[in-house]
C-alpha cells in the first residue's frame, strides 16, 4: 500500500499541476491501481493524520498544563514547549482538512463511475446487486466523512484559545501572565476531550470502512 502511496503521490503531483483530477484517476488505472484502491489508500492517510492529530493535541494539552503550574525554573522553555507544540498541531489540523478532501475527490469520482456502469449490464439481477452494494458503499462513506468533519469541525475551537494564550505570553512571559491563563485551564481540557473523543470515533469508523471495502474486493 505504501509503494501504491509513492506511486499515487507522484502521478497526483503531475495532474494536479496539469488541473486534470481526472486524468489522474486514468493514469492510476492504467498502472493496475483502479479508484477503489486510492480510496482505500486515502482513508488509510486520513485515518493516520487523525491519529497523529490526536497525540498532537494532547500534547499540546500536557505543555499548556505543565505551563499554567509553572512554580518555578526555566519559564521561557515552557513557554517555548507550548509554542512548538501549537505550531505541530496546526500543520496536522492542515494535513487532516487535505485528506479529508482528498477521500471526497475520489470517493465521488468512483461512486459517479459506478453509477455509469450500471447502465451496462445486461443481468436484471446483477444491476440491482451492483445497485444496492453502491448505495451500501456511498452510505457508508458519506457516515465516514460525516465522522471526520465533525471531529474536524473542533480543531478550530481548540487551536484559537492555545494561540491567543501563547501571543499572550510571548508578550507578557513573567509568573503573572501565567497565574491569569489558569483559569483557562479547564476549557481548554473539557475542548480538547471533546476533540480527542471524536477523533477516536472518525479513526474507528476509518479502520470499519476499510475493512468493509477490502471485503468487497
Amino acid at each position: 500500500m505504501r509503494l501504491m502511496a509513492w506511486i499515487g503521490s507522484g502521478l497526483a503531483l503531475l495532474f494536479c499541476l496539469a488541473g486534470c483530477q481526472s486524468a489522474y484517476f486514468a493514469a492510476m488505472e492504467k498502472v493496475g491501481i483502479h479508484k477503489r484502491d486510492i480510496l482505500i489508500d486515502r482513508v488509510e492517510d486520513a485515518r493516520e493524520s487523525q491519529q497523529e492529530a490526536k497525540e498532537e493535541f494532547q500534547s499540546a494539552l500536557e505543555a499548556f498544563a505543565a505551563l499554567t503550574g509553572f512554580d518555578g525554573g526555566e519559564l521561557e522553555d515552557r513557554y517555548n514547549e507550548l509554542k512548538e507544540v501549537l505550531e505541530r498541531s496546526e500543520d496536522k489540523a492542515d494535513e487532516v482538512h487535505e485528506r479529508i478532501n482528498a477521500v471526497e475527490d475520489v470517493a465521488e469520482a468512483l461512486f459517479e463511475e459506478w453509477a455509469a456502469e450500471l447502465e451496462e449490464y445486461n443481468s436484471p439481477s446483477l444491476r440491482r446487486s451492483s445497485e444496492q452494494q453502491l448505495r451500501d458503499t456511498r452510505n457508508r462513506c458519506d457516515a465516514l466523512v460525516r465522522s471526520m468533519r465533525r471531529a474536524e469541525e473542533k480543531i478550530t475551537p481548540v487551536l484559537t484559545p492555545l494561540r491567543d494564550q501563547v501571543l499572550y505570553l510571548k508578550h507578557n512571559l513573567n509568573a503573572r501572565a501565567v497565574s491569569a491563563l489558569r483559569n483557562e485551564l479547564r476549557s481548554v481540557e473539557t475542548d480538547v476531550a471533546s476533540l480527542i473523543k471524536d477523533l477516536e470515533q472518525a479513526v474507528a469508523e476509518a479502520d470499519r470502512f476499510i475493512r468493509q471495502l477490502e471485503a468487497g474486493r
